[in-house]
């Protein structure tokens, strides 16, 4: 699957979000891909609504793991301060590409290789006017 959205908003991006927690089942991987204040964790604010999810969404730059409960527990990874692969094992990450939650992961970039197949890849580009183009593959 590949599909191309236009999103004008920061609303629009968290509906998209919504829109694609939807369809979310156990197990299902997310890949984040985008610059800066792209809109990635925006999106994961909309996947969490659609699961139920009523505390606050922030990036986990800095604890780099969020753990949430909803009907489906997520997952939110932000890898932007891990280097290496071997990185992401270590602080566990492995055993969360392949739990019962819903697993959303910023700066996928770094762990290409371990991405499960099935993985979604979300590639969210900031347009001159503002707007993101997001391109969806896979899943």
């Amino acid at each position: 699957m590949e599909k191309t959205v236009t999103c004008r908003t920061a609303q629009d991006m968290e509906e998209l979000g919504r829109s694609i927690g939807e369809t979310c089942a156990p197990g299902c991987v997310i890949s984040l891909r985008g610059s800066l204040g792209a809109g990635k964790t925006v999106f994961a604010k909309g996947v969490a609504r659609s699961l139920g999810i009523q505390e606050a969404i922030v990036s986990p730059t800095f604890t780099l793991v969020q753990e949430y409960e909803g009907r489906i527990p997520m997952y939110h990874m932000d890898l932007y301060r891990i280097t290496s692969e071997e990185d992401f094992q270590m602080i566990g990450g492995e055993d969360l590409l392949y739990s019962d939650g819903v697993c959303l992961i910023e700066w996928s970039e770094i762990i290409n290789y371990l991405l499960p197949n099935g993985t979604l890849f979300v590639d969210i580009k900031v347009n001159e006017d503002q707007s993101r183009t997001v391109t969806l593959k896979g899943g």
